[in-house]
C-alpha cells in the first residue's frame, strides 16, 4: 500500500508566510528534532517568526552529545528572504539558520553557519547559565526526507479533538508534525560528523497562548522497518475535567492508527541521562508496549524569561533509545512539570 505523505493536508500549508501577518499573535514556526542512529548525539533546531517582532525572528539550536556536552544557541536575527528562486514562499530563515521546503510533505533541508555557546547537560539540569560561555564554530547541512504521514493533534481521537476546542487548544496552537529520515554533515569546532538518523518536524502557523499551561509528555520515533509512533498527553487536571491525550501508531504503510497513551513517564526529576521513559499505547488493535531510555537530557532554563509566564513548568527536551518488539530506534521526548512536582 502506498503512503500519502501529505496525510490529506493541502500542500499550501507547507508554505511560509512571505510577509508579516496582520493578525496580532500570529506565528510562523519550523522546529525539528534529530537523533543520530547510533545515539551519540541529538539536535533540536527551531525558528519562530512572530507578527509583533517580525523584523527579528527567534532562532535556537541545541546539539547534545551523549557524553553530556551541549551547545546551546539562542539569538534573534533579521529574517532571510522567504521566496526561493522560483518566487515561492518556501524559506524560513534568519541570521545563521535557514530552513527550506523543497517538496511539500516530502523533503526539507536545514543549514546553519555560526557560533554556539558551550555548556553541559548537568549545568542545564541545575538551571545554571555560564556568564561567559565558550563559543564554538558550528556548521551543518541536513537533508530531511519525510517517512510517515503528518499527525494533526486532535484529528484522530474524538475526545482529544474536543479537549482542544478550549484552553488546551491554545497551548497546542494550529500545527502538525511529521517523522523523517535525515542525512548530512555536522561540523563542531574541528570535528566533522556524518549525520545519519531520524527526526521529527513540527510546522506551526497560528496563535499560541501558554498562560495556564500545567505540563505535558510528548514522544515519537520512526523505526528501520518504517513503523512509527507518536503521542502527546497533558497531566490530569485538579478540577477533574478531561485533558488532551492522543497518539498514533503506524505500520509502515497506509494511514496513522489512533491511540491513547497510558503508563506515561511524567517528568519528576532532572538528570543528564538514563531516565526510563517506557509507555503503552492503547489502540483498536490492542496494546502496544514501547520501552525507552534517554541517552541525553537537556532542558530549557526558564529563570528570568521575558517570554514565558513566571509560573511556567520546567521543560526538559531529551533524546531516547526506543525498543518496540524486535526493533530499536532513537527518537525524541519532551516533558514538563511544575517545579513543585520535580524532586531535584
Amino acid at each position: 500500500m502506498t503512503i500519502d505523505l501529505s496525510g490529506g493536508i493541502d500542500l499550501s500549508r507547507e508554505s511560509v508566510f512571505a510577509r508579516r501577518p496582520d493578525n496580532p499573535g500570529m506565528r510562523d514556526a519550523v522546529n525539528v528534532w534529530i537523533e543520530s542512529a547510533d545515539a551519540s548525539f541529538g539536535m533540536r533546531i527551531g525558528i519562530e517568526a512572530l507578527a509583533e517582532q517580525w523584523d527579528g525572528h527567534d532562532i535556537w539550536l541545541d546539539i547534545a552529545f551523549a557524553n553530556g556536552r551541549v551547545l546551546s544557541f539562542r539569538e534573534t536575527h533579521a529574517p532571510l528572504p522567504a521566496l526561493d528562486e522560483s518566487g515561492r514562499p518556501t524559506i524560513r530563515g534568519a541570521g545563521p539558520l535557514r530552513f527550506q521546503c523543497h517538496e511539500p510533505f516530502r523533503r526539507w533541508s536545514a543549514c546553519f553557519r555560526g557560533m554556539a555557546p558551550e555548556t553541559t547537560a548537568a549545568q542545564l539540569a541545575r538551571g545554571e547559565l555560564c556568564n561567559a560561555p565558550l563559543p564554538v564554530a558550528v556548521e551543518f547541512d541536513l537533508d530531511m526526507t519525510m517517512a510517515v504521514p503528518p499527525w494533526v493533534p486532535g484529528s484522530l481521537v474524538q475526545e482529544a479533538g474536543q479537549a482542544l476546542t478550549g484552553e488546551q487548544g491554545g497551548f497546542m496552537s494550529p500545527r502538525y508534525e511529521q517523522l523523517f529520515r535525515v542525512q548530512g554533515s555536522l561540523r563542531v569546532g574541528d570535528r566533522i560528523l556524518d549525520v545519519q538518523g531520524n527526526g521529527l518536524r513540527i510546522r506551526r502557523q497560528g496563535v499560541r497562548r501558554l498562560e495556564g499551561f500545567w505540563g505535558h509528555c510528548w514522544q515519537s520515533a520512526v523505526f528501520p522497518s518504517g513503523k512509527a509512533f507518536g503521542f502527546m498527553v497533558y497531566p490530569p487536571r485538579d478540577d477533574g475535567q478531561p485533558t488532551f491525550n492522543e497518539g498514533y501508531t503506524f505500520d509502515g504503510s497506509g494511514v496513522l492508527q489512533p491511540a491513547r497513551a497510558v503508563g506515561i513517564p511524567w517528568l519528576d526529576r532532572l538528570q543528564t541521562s538514563g531516565d526510563t521513559v517506557s509507555f503503552v499505547l492503547e489502540t483498536a488493535r490492542g496494546e502496544v508496549s514501547v520501552e525507552g531510555e534517554t541517552f541525553i537530557n537537556t532542558r530549557s532554563v526558564n529563570k528570568g524569561s521575558a517570554i514565558l509566564p513566571p509560573d511556567f513548568p520546567i521543560v526538559q527536551q531529551a533524546h531516547a533509545r526506543y525498543r518496540w518488539g524486535g526493533e530499536q530506534s532513537c527518537g525524541m521526548i519532551e516533558r514538563s512539570s511544575p517545579p513543585g512536582k520535580i524532586s531535584n
